[in-house]
């Protein structure tokens, strides 16, 4: 194969080999730290004080979602002591009432969260009773097209 035919030009290829080079770090200086990243945390671990406490607090009213920030532990935690001590669990859902409010919302542009917060329950829950009435649930990328005055 003849590289230096009439047709050959390195030129284009040389210098674009050279651009890349340009992007490759320098040898000659040290490569940055790795940034420090959080470590995850360690499972807290309540005592039969703490727990005698969060099951009297669920009793007496509070919710699952209360309780997880007030002991630091996630929601599913709480649940699952509860069960684990048979605590009976309330199901908090929605009312009929809610459901037609939550529909006529997310009519007006209200994203599932923003109704979910409002109505002191999980989005899922509402985007489960939304697909129910038949409604299509919009993408989650799109804004929330909320109106001045509202909320």
């Amino acid at each position: 194969m003849d590289l230096g035919g009439a047709y050959y030009n390195p030129k284009d290829q040389v210098s674009a080999l050279e651009t890349l080079r340009r992007k490759l770090p320098d040898l000659d200086t040290p490569p940055q730290p790795t940034p420090k990243r959080p470590r995850p945390g360690r499972a807290r671990h309540l005592d039969d004080a703490h727990i005698q406490q969060l099951i009297a607090g669920y009793l007496s009213g509070s919710t699952v979602y209360e309780l997880a920030e007030q002991f630091k532990i996630g929601r599913n935690t709480v649940c699952r002591i509860l069960r684990r001590h048979h605590v009976p669990m309330r199901r908090r859902g929605l009312t009929p009432e809610q459901v037609t409010e939550a529909v006529q919302l997310y009519h007006q542009g209200w994203t599932p969260p923003r109704i979910g917060q409002r109505m002191g329950v999980d989005a899922v829950t509402i985007r489960r009773r939304l697909r129910e009435h038949g409604l299509t649930i919009r993408n989650t990328q799109q804004p929330d097209r909320r109106q001045a005055g509202e909320g």
